[in-house]
């Protein structure tokens, strides 16, 4: 993974993920296979803003019905990303 559009898919909106970001916690969906040096290279590279702590979790799927079917959702990686203090990252 060179680049960080590899990396960082997509930022969490959600209410806890707003309320997060108050604090300075910013919550991202990440490439499965990335790690948390590459996700804080990402981070400060994308953001441009300086990266305290990352902390991952692996979802796991859900179980969903539409009418009659039954299927799963996709697993993906979360990172929660702590910025050091007095800098924050525009949604």
């Amino acid at each position: 993974m060179k680049d960080y559009t590899d990396i960082i898919i997509a930022p969490v909106i959600t209410e806890k993920s707003a309320a997060d970001a108050e604090q300075n916690v910013y919550t991202f969906k990440v490439n499965k296979s990335a790690n948390k040096i590459a996700i804080k290279d990402a981070i400060e590279k994308a953001f441009n803003v300086h990266v305290a702590k990352v902390n991952t979790l692996n979802t796991k799927s859900k179980a969903k019905r539409v009418g009659r079917y039954t299927g799963k959702t996709k697993t993906y990686k979360k990172a929660f990303v702590t910025l050091k203090d007095g800098e924050k990252i525009e949604m």
